[in-house]
């Protein structure tokens, strides 16, 4: 009996313990969520091989990961995080996907759900766009749970519409939910083509060569993404509110670094 005792409680501890590390984390100091040598910490996907990376689409080079573009899906942190500010630098690289529109990828927020649960392809989640003249609109990306049910994800922001009647942040704006749309940058331009290295006249993304810096500022259900430094666009009542944090590969190659969290700074009150 005594030993039954002993297993049951080791059982419950273990299960305790188990659960307590699934909770979301709010970094208490700053993490590198990329540690600059290899991919531990991480996991992947792609569409067509699941789990397996046998072509080597995601690397650690030189301190950079490095994302070759061949094929659709992302390098997912392998715990979820939640109330924390992230710093992410990227610069394209030469490969493309051979067509003539701008070059795509993205950072997925509050990732939760089935890999691939999205589609085949993505989890559901909040993007934050890096497509070319796109850098810091916002994207919410349904799929399904494990049992099919889809995973209702969704925002609210203060907008208003451009010429081409398209929402765009905009504070103190009509107060918009969305569930499947995207939610623009605020001085995302009107009539933008999206051919591939073009600008837009506002662009806050460096020149092609260069490294961008993008911050996502999670704060309870609120996001504000800010573009080399320069508060481009923000949301509020979004769900989830937690969840993993996942860099796209999507036909473009894409070398990241500065791939980290840090805690929120106290309000000053």
């Amino acid at each position: 009996m005594k030993t039954r005792r002993i297993f049951l409680m080791a059982a419950l501890l273990a299960s305790a313990t188990l659960a307590s590390a699934q909770e979301p984390i709010a970094p208490k100091y700053p993490v590198k969520l990329f540690n600059g040598n290899n991919l531990d910490g991480l996991t992947t996907w792609l569409k067509d091989s699941k789990h397996a990376d046998p072509r080597k689409v995601f690397s650690a080079q030189n301190g950079i990961l490095h994302v070759s573009g061949d094929g659709f899906g992302y390098i997912a942190t392998d715990k979820e995080y939640r109330d924390y500010h992230l710093t992410v630098e990227y610069k394209w690289g030469k490969k493309t996907d051979g067509g003539k529109y701008v070059r795509n990828s993205g950072i997925l927020l509050h990732a939760i759900g089935p890999d691939g649960g999205a589609g085949g392809t993505w989890m559901s989640c909040i993007e934050c766009q890096l497509a070319q003249g796109c850098v810091g609109d916002l994207i919410v990306i349904r799929g399904k749970d494990a049992k099919g049910k889809v995973i209702p994800v969704s925002l609210k922001a203060e907008t208003a519409l451009g010429s081409d009647k398209r929402p765009r942040w905009k504070a103190g704006g009509d107060v918009v939910t969305f569930t499947n749309r995207q939610l623009w940058w605020h001085k995302h331009e009107a009539g933008f083509k999206e051919l591939i290295d073009t600008r837009g006249k506002d662009d806050l993304e460096s020149p092609l060569g260069e490294w961008t810096k993008v911050e996502c500022i999670c704060k309870g259900s609120r996001i504000e993404i800010r573009v080399n430094g320069t508060k481009v666009n923000e949301a509020f009542d979004v769900f989830p509110a937690a969840g993993k944090i996942l860099l796209q590969t999507e036909g473009f190659e894409i070398d990241f670094r500065n791939f980290e969290i840090s805690p929120l700074l106290k309000d000053k009150n």
